[in-house]
């Protein structure tokens, strides 16, 4: 008999209803207790994510924003805006009836418009074990520059590479899948998956103006052949619960992905 089997046997011995949302909340629960990573110990990854910090290029800097190459003010409204249209905008908002809030007569305020986006984990069994592909991804507000992101962390306007440049990576895995698809699909990519968490969530209203993220765990089978970059690695669930002890190291996208495991 499994751990896992001798678990769900107290728990039904114990009154719990047990159904398909305790079996996976009991393996979740498993993967959390031990390091079981088949290619990387946790020390191993600390210290591959301290040489990627340390070899990051990216370099960031504050300038006015007229300044900015592609981006203008409208003339009537204000609004910052990307020549072509896509990305985001920084539009105005008039904010009224506040009564529960800290200001009652309410204000107004500068707020990023921008369109929704995929955020996903890939994940698969090594030895029996679930990995997780986590990018080490530089944005320019980061601190430090890196954080542990999702494997696919991108906006429409990228998907559709506006900005002139590459896809981003594994976008194949999670593009274009139906918003009520659940289980096994193929993508129109031709990758076969499995869509284990698939959900629509808000990003942060006080920033964002009905900015909304397709936040999505999908699972490929063990036997799929994935070219992992070096800025890429497999985490076990103990080791990212592991690595959200430390600052500034996991990202907020990471963690509210998990957080509906």
């Amino acid at each position: 008999m499994t751990v896992f089997d001798e678990i769900i046997g107290v728990l039904r011995k114990n009154g719990y209803d047990v159904n398909a949302d305790t079996d996976v909340r009991v393996r979740q629960l498993l993967e959390c207790l031990r390091d079981e990573n088949s290619f990387h110990t946790l020390s191993e990854v600390q210290t591959w994510f301290d040489e990627q910090r340390r070899n990051c290029k990216m370099e960031v800097s504050e300038m006015p924003i007229n300044k900015l190459q592609k981006w203008v003010v409208d003339p009537e409204t204000g609004n910052i805006r990307h020549e072509t249209g896509e990305f985001f905008s920084v539009v105005g908002v008039n904010i009224a009836n506040t009564v529960n809030r800290e200001v009652v007569s309410g204000w107004t305020q500068p707020i990023i418009k921008q369109v929704e986006g995929i955020l996903g984990i890939l994940c698969t069994d090594f030895n029996g074990v679930r990995h997780y592909l986590i990018d080490a991804k530089a944005e320019p507000g980061n601190i430090h520059k890196l954080q542990l992101s999702p494997t696919l962390q991108s906006t429409v306007s990228n998907l559709r590479q506006a900005h002139g440049g590459k896809k981003p990576k594994f976008a194949e895995y999670f593009e274009h899948i139906d918003d009520k698809a659940v289980g096994e699909v193929i993508t129109p990519a031709g990758k076969k998956v499995k869509v284990l968490y698939s959900h629509w969530l808000a990003e942060d209203g006080g920033r964002f103006y009905l900015k909304v993220n397709k936040n999505m765990l999908v699972q490929v089978d063990e036997s799929e052949e994935i070219v992992v970059p070096t800025n890429f690695v497999w985490l076990t669930m103990y080791q990212i619960k592991q690595l959200l002890k430390y600052d500034n190291l996991v990202s907020p996208h990471v963690r509210s992905i998990i957080a509906h495991l």
